[in-house]
């Protein structure tokens, strides 16, 4: 009867909770630099949620060590959903990279909505001939080492998408990390490198004003954005696929009724007239789903780039 009495107790304090909820602000913590793809479509969110939810969202940028300074925090939090964050594949990646994490980047949250996704864009500098995948791959392979690909730093998603790309393509091209995706991407701009993945947002004004070429996008379908644009798989890398996603999560053991509550506040907002298109000026599509989704899709991303870096030999060193 104890038992009885304390089981229910939690349950009913648990429905308490998300009937209230939220009664104070909300931290959103984004664990990776200003500007970025999380960043910009993190930020779209938090203020619209936090009108349609009666209080404010205080986004914190916690940079650092592959995203994993600000999931640990977010990890260590109480499940009482005023603390979430948004992150992308990077969350998984550092996970299979990173030895001696504090937590577990499968069980230590809890899934709550996916809120966009889109690809890599594969640029050139106009000064490398290859204008095709064939042809750079063919210019990689007959000078092995002579051609530098420019990611966000090691164990990147820029990384492991370039790298993944090498592997599948037999390019053999050389990683060049640097602190962050905007050094990089300057850099195949100016030349100093030839090869980089860039998101659509930095992509589509640099090819239209011909400072980079794009010969291919990493997603199976293509953008919407870049139509004109072919996929990795029609250029000739069969199976290639890796897409940007960004999602929300909270510590894990976040009661249901508020997860579904956040869940449906999301998908709402993400339909509408100013949501859904500033989302799409960040160069990513609108794409949302169950927290179960959600889960399975973490699950599967997480074994995807954890046999990548395996296969690759990528490390954070």
């Amino acid at each position: 009867m104890k038992y009885l009495v304390v089981f229910t107790a939690f349950f009913v304090s648990s429905g308490a909770m998300a009937q209230t909820y939220p009664n104070k602000p909300i931290r959103l913590v984004l664990p990776f630099g200003v500007g970025g793809l999380v960043d910009v479509p993190g930020r779209i969110i938090s203020a619209k949620l936090g009108d349609a939810m009666g209080q404010p969202i205080i986004v914190e940028n916690r940079a650092g060590a592959g995203g994993t300074i600000g999931s640990e925090m977010v990890a260590k939090s109480k499940p009482d959903g005023y603390t979430l964050m948004i992150t992308s594949p990077t969350h998984v990646i550092s996970a299979n990279l990173y030895k001696g994490l504090s937590y577990d980047a499968l069980k230590d949250f809890t899934s709550i909505a996916k809120v966009a996704d889109g690809p890599y864009v594969l640029v050139v500098n106009p000064g490398l001939p290859a204008k095709t995948v064939r042809e750079l791959v063919e210019m990689a392979k007959a000078k092995p080492g002579t051609i530098d690909f420019a990611s966000s730093g090691n164990g990147s998603t820029q990384h492991l998408v370039g790298a993944l790309f090498v592997s599948m393509a037999g390019a053999a091209l050389n990683h060049v990390p640097y602190k962050d995706s905007s050094r990089a991407t300057q850099d195949v701009v100016g030349g100093q490198v030839k090869v980089g993945f860039v998101g659509t947002p930095i992509a589509i004004p640099q090819v239209k004003n011909g400072r980079l070429r794009a010969l291919a996008v990493t997603t199976p379908a293509r953008s919407s954005q870049m139509p004109d644009v072919p996929t990795l798989q029609e250029a000739g890398v069969a199976g290639y696929e890796a897409t940007i996603w960004v999602a929300l999560l909270g510590p894990a053991g976040m009661p249901r009724d508020m997860v579904m509550r956040l869940n449906g506040d999301i998908d709402r907002l993400l339909k509408t007239p100013d949501v859904r298109p500033a989302i799409i000026a960040t160069g990513l599509e609108v794409s949302t789903g169950t927290p179960e989704e959600l889960t399975a899709l973490i699950r599967a991303e997480y074994d995807k780039w954890g046999r990548v870096i395996r296969e690759t030999g990528a490390t954070v060193q």
